[in-house]
């Protein structure tokens, strides 16, 4: 199933998504035990395999009874709008990693964002007055499901919820201006999100996956998940060695080749007001993002 999360009618809720529409949970929902969708996403995370079940006998009903979609306006937001934990993969892809000129890790390289970076799809970021040098990565985004504290690789995909398309909107000169990256990638905005999550059923190998971004549509990145270092069962088990995680955060992936950094320096064409990215993966739709004014 495809859900997203969404401003309606003034208040938020979660929807359920087909090529026909969107769908909110109403009586017949509530009949085949889903969650009301005034109560937030979090409730159709946190109900688990359960919730999973009720929602594709809801979609199985609506396909084969032909039920229309919901008219109402509905304006989107991250689908995740409120991640407990934005955990971040750095170098996580080879070619990326050589373009950087930077040495494959030996272990994950980590960082972090928080809520004032989220935001969802078509939505405007303005960086800050002194970001100068701004760069896209397009990112698979995990979303988790259950507690996971120590577990296992083996068994570390059956703690995933979802899979979305995310954008590692970055800064490089407040980036790298320490030794830090935290104030070039933490900003406000800069972790757009969307536009659906996609439970994981959907994604069988997020090991597989082609991704892309482009700039004003043309293209600007292109390759495949595959090129992960470190894969998606890896990183959860690894970060659960030290971080429990919960349902409802999200961890970036890393990007692949391809970002504006990664060019001679003569031809770094950094993003400016007016110009749009779009973030494409295999089964997840596409996200766009618009960069506004320095503010």
């Amino acid at each position: 199933m495809r859900i997203v999360s969404a401003i309606v009618h003034g208040k938020f809720e979660w929807l359920l998504t087909t090529d026909r529409g969107y769908y909110r949970a109403g009586a017949l929902a509530q009949n085949l035990g889903v969650p009301s969708s005034s109560a937030g996403i979090e409730t159709v995370i946190e109900g688990g395999d359960a919730v999973i079940d009720a929602l594709k006998v809801w979609q199985r009903t609506i396909e084969e009874e032909g039920i229309a979609p919901d008219e109402s306006q509905v304006e989107l937001t991250a689908p995740v709008p409120r991640p407990g934990k934005i955990i971040c993969v750095g170098l996580n892809y080879r070619p990326h990693v050589q373009e950087s000129q930077m040495q494959i890790p030996s272990s994950p390289v980590l960082f972090n964002k928080y809520l004032n970076a989220v935001i969802g799809p078509n939505a405007v970021v303005n960086p800050p007055s002194d970001a100068e040098q701004m760069d896209y990565e397009a990112e698979l985004v995990v979303v988790i499901g259950r507690t996971a504290s120590k577990v296992a690789e083996s068994d570390a995909l059956g703690y995933v919820f979802g899979y979305m398309n995310g954008n590692d909107l970055s800064d490089r000169g407040l980036q790298f201006r320490t030794g830090q990256w935290l104030l070039g990638k933490a900003a406000d905005g800069f972790a757009p999100m969307g536009p659906y999550v996609a439970t994981r059923d959907e994604v069988p190998d997020p090991g597989n996956l082609d991704i892309r971004c482009f700039r004003n549509a043309r293209q600007v990145q292109g390759s495949n998940t595959r090129e992960m270092i470190f894969s998606v069962p890896f990183l959860i088990h690894y970060i659960s060695q030290y971080i429990t995680l919960a349902p409802g955060d999200v961890i970036f992936t890393g990007t692949p080749e391809g970002v504006i950094v990664g060019l001679p320096e003569a031809e770094r064409n950094w993003l400016r007001a007016g110009d749009q990215t779009e973030v494409a993966i295999e089964g997840l739709g596409s996200l766009t993002t618009r960069i506004g004014s320095n503010r």
